[in-house]
């Protein structure tokens, strides 16, 4: 049992088909506590019946836009759950607005709002934790291919995940000297809650399967399982990376080259459609 005697806080879980709740599943499997935060009152009957399932109670109201929010969860969390040895930062937002149309149309309100809500809510997160958090702690977070390379209908969300990947190397460096890790999971596309707002996403899903060299979609068990070992003592040597569970697509430079009935060069993804 890797995390047995481990507690941590899952923030930013949706629902049973969340990247979050793999890792939440996979952590538990090993033996971890877990405590949970909501967003509002409706994301509330949905978390609490997923805290219950893995036999938690400790479920916290958390807008991480919310500074109230902030000031209070570290308190009520060491009342009731006692100190932290993990916490995962499932968090991301953009307008919808923001994810159509070209990047260059994207406005000064939704640049904030996104960049805000999917990168600055690292930081403000972990500092708000950090006084329950344990030496030698580890926290994650989630990003995507769109953070470094240019993906259809991304949009600001890519800007916002390439400002969360620089925020996990800074924090990394400043919270180096009490042995607490920081790292990211970069997922090949899964279909979530969050997911379903990027346009022609099934097309992303398809592109992704006949490209990768392992010519699949990654689950989030996998990507659970993955998040399960960073945040586990078997990579107590592993801060800053950012980890790529994506069925190798990220090493790819062009997607592979088929010939059609004509004999003619296209692209498989064309031969495949």
């Amino acid at each position: 049992m890797l995390m047995k005697g481990k507690k941590g806080l899952i923030v930013g879980v949706a629902n049973n088909k969340s990247i979050a709740y793999g890792i939440a599943k996979a952590c538990a499997s090993q033996g971890a506590k877990l405590a949970f935060t909501y967003l509002n009152e409706a994301l509330q009957k949905r978390v609490e019946p997923i805290a219950a399932e893995f036999n938690s109670r400790a479920v916290y109201e958390l807008d991480v836009n919310n500074e109230e929010h902030l000031n209070a969860l570290a308190g009520k969390i060491e009342k009731d759950f006692g100190k932290l040895d993990f916490v995962v930062h499932a968090v991301a937002y953009a307008p919808k607005e923001a994810l159509e149309g070209a990047f260059i149309n994207t406005t000064k309100e939704a640049f904030n709002i996104a960049l805000g809500t999917s990168a600055y809510s690292l930081v403000a997160l972990t500092r708000a934790v950090l006084p329950i958090l344990n030496d030698n702690a580890s926290v994650l977070t989630l990003s995507y291919l769109g953070g470094i390379k240019y993906v259809p209908h991304y949009n600001v969300m890519g800007v916002a995940k390439a400002a969360l990947e620089s925020s996990v190397r800074y924090l990394a460096r400043d919270l180096g000297v009490r042995g607490i890790r920081v790292n990211a999971i970069s997922a090949g596309p899964i279909k979530t809650l969050a997911a379903s707002g990027i346009g022609d996403f099934r097309m992303i899903l398809k592109y992704n399967e006949i490209n990768a060299p392992l010519k699949k979609n990654v689950s989030t068990d996998e990507v659970g399982n993955s998040a399960m070992y960073l945040l586990s003592d078997l990579a107590s040597g592993v801060s800053g990376e950012i980890h790529y569970v994506d069925a190798g697509y990220n090493i790819m430079g062009m997607g592979d080259v088929c010939e059609d009935e004509k004999g003619k060069t296209i692209l498989c993804w064309d031969k495949e459609k």
